[in-house]
């Protein structure tokens, strides 16, 4: 049955994929085409609205405020649609939205029909642009220090590492956070071996796309901004060459000795 079809307001947290429309899944769109508002950061909606949409764009660092305006427009009978990049799950308003739900700050919200779909991540783009290098068991985190204190990222990449996970790292260096991916590469490097590959995928998709493969001892931090995915080979990942360019994969299986040492 159509979104549309539905009594009383909706809500529909939706991610775009990490580009264009080419990136986007059909049920997103149709969600996106069938709502009368659009709520979410201003760059993410500029990609999405049409004429007859309705939008409220905001900064990005007040989801919560946010996720509260969304669900004020659905109690009014409307049809919105929170716009994430990426999947609305991973780092995004899926979890903004349902934190503020759980709080049950307004009694109206509750008539709310509320439905959370899947998006192309930028993890997922960035691995299969550049092979499978998260082929295996592979963990994800934020190196922002926003919302956690540093010392609990610097112990997750540790013990990450220490498991030989494969990582992706989100949101790896900004203007006001420039020495954070630098401290993570010298925490990994204390674990890890120095031809461990490292590769910087960034703006997937879109047409200043580039990568970028090189290894944990060459690894630069100046040459990443917030643009941009880091990935980190687990100790089997392989580079190879193909088709006149480099690829790198996580092999699918794990030697016992290796998983007892």
């Amino acid at each position: 049955m159509s979104a549309t079809a539905c009594s009383g307001g909706i809500l529909s947290v939706v991610g775009t994929g990490p580009a264009g429309a080419a990136w986007m899944s059909p049920e997103t769109a149709a969600l996106i085409d069938e709502a009368t508002d659009l709520v979410g950061y201003g760059p993410y909606l500029d990609r999405v609205a049409k004429p007859h949409h309705c939008c409220h764009p905001s900064d990005n660092r007040v989801e919560l405020v946010r996720a509260a305006q969304a669900l004020d427009l659905a109690a009014e009978g409307r049809h919105v649609a929170v716009v994430s990049g990426g999947d609305p799950g991973i780092f995004a308003m899926a979890a903004a939205i349902c934190e503020v739900l759980a709080n049950k700050a307004s009694p109206a919200w509750q008539d709310v029909k509320l439905g959370i779909y899947p998006g192309i991540s930028a993890l997922q783009a960035a691995a299969a642009r550049t092979g499978a290098p998260l082929g295996h068991d592979f963990c994800v985190m934020s190196l922002s220090d926003v919302l956690k204190p540093w010392s609990v990222i610097r112990k997750r990449i540790t013990l990450a590492a220490q498991a030989d996970f494969a990582m992706a790292f989100y949101n790896p260096r900004s203007s006001h956070r420039p020495w954070q991916l630098g401290e993570a590469l010298e925490v990994l490097r204390t674990v890890q071996a120095a031809e461990t590959s490292v590769i910087f995928a960034r703006a997937v998709g879109r047409a200043d796309e580039s990568l970028h493969f090189t290894t944990l001892a060459a690894a630069d931090p100046t040459l990443v901004d917030m643009q941009t995915l880091v990935l980190i080979g687990n100790s089997l990942a392989r580079n190879f060459e193909h088709g006149g360019r480099q690829w790198v994969y996580s092999p699918r299986d794990y030697p016992e000795q290796l998983a007892e040492t």
